[in-house]
């Protein structure tokens, strides 16, 4: 028969939490201001780039003008190199390679990492994309360009979102934030925000070459990135110490 745990024995909830959950980010007053307005600043300009957008592709006019012409600008650089690359592009941001990447990413960050916030976040908005997609588009139940224009086999569901390019985008800002809101390297920042610029142009740019969507659907997905991503900020931010709340380490006195 074993012996009864003792309270030592037994996991500490708060020890849980603080590796599961909690995490002491303390942020000075300043920097505190400057998340909450770039917060503020990216879900206004997603809200107002997608309500614009929205509209056009409602009323059939306005910026959906523009669809025809890139369309056809990128069907003109149609290759079979750049087709294999565009292809490739769309198997990584894809419903099946992205999830996978996301939970390597996850389970990785959750076991070398202090705490399990930071990808616990990162899962967490993701999923907002996701149910966001899928709401928004069988609302609109906008079509996808005609078939016989689709390079990588048909696809007869929705066109408004682009899933593609709102993952994508989703996954590469967050994670710049996450990570590079945690250094103090503004070089390493403007590498990373811009390398996760560079993936959205491509995962977006490949989704119109391929023919699966209009420019107006790529353009949607990053500015409803944009709103979640300034969400998470906002979230992530409120969640943090202030410089007056950070715990104070006490030193006993000497024995001497």
């Amino acid at each position: 028969m074993k012996p009864p745990r003792t309270n030592d024995q037994r996991p500490s909830r708060h020890g849980m939490r603080t590796r599961f959950i909690a995490e002491e980010r303390v942020l000075e007053p300043a920097s505190r201001r400057r998340f909450y307005v770039t917060s503020i600043v990216l879900v206004g300009f997603g809200v107002v780039c997608f309500t614009a957008i929205l509209a056009s592709v409602l009323q059939h006019d306005g910026l959906t003008e523009v669809d025809t012409p890139v369309q056809d600008w990128l069907f003109g650089m149609r290759s079979p190199t750049l087709t294999a690359i565009m292809i490739g592009l769309a198997i990584v941001f894809g419903p099946v390679a992205l999830p996978i990447l996301l939970l390597v990413v996850c389970v990785v960050w959750g076991i070398l990492g202090k705490h399990g916030r930071r990808p616990l976040i990162l899962a967490s908005g993701m999923l907002v994309g996701v149910v966001l997609a899928q709401l928004i588009g069988h609302a609109v139940d906008r079509h996808r360009p005609p078939t016989d224009l689709m390079l990588f086999g048909p696809d007869p569901s929705f066109s408004f979102p682009s899933g593609h390019v709102l993952g994508a985008s989703d996954f590469v800002l967050l994670t710049a934030y996450l990570v590079f809101s945690r250094r103090g390297s503004i070089r390493g920042a403007w590498a990373g925000f811009g390398f996760a610029l560079l993936c959205i142009v491509a995962a977006a740019v490949s989704r119109v070459y391929l023919g699966y969507h209009w420019a107006t659907d790529a353009l949607a997905s990053v500015s409803l990135s944009l709103v979640i991503v300034g969400a998470v900020i906002a979230f992530d931010t409120w969640r943090s110490l202030r410089a007056s709340e950070e715990p104070q380490i006490t030193i006993p006195p000497s024995s001497d």
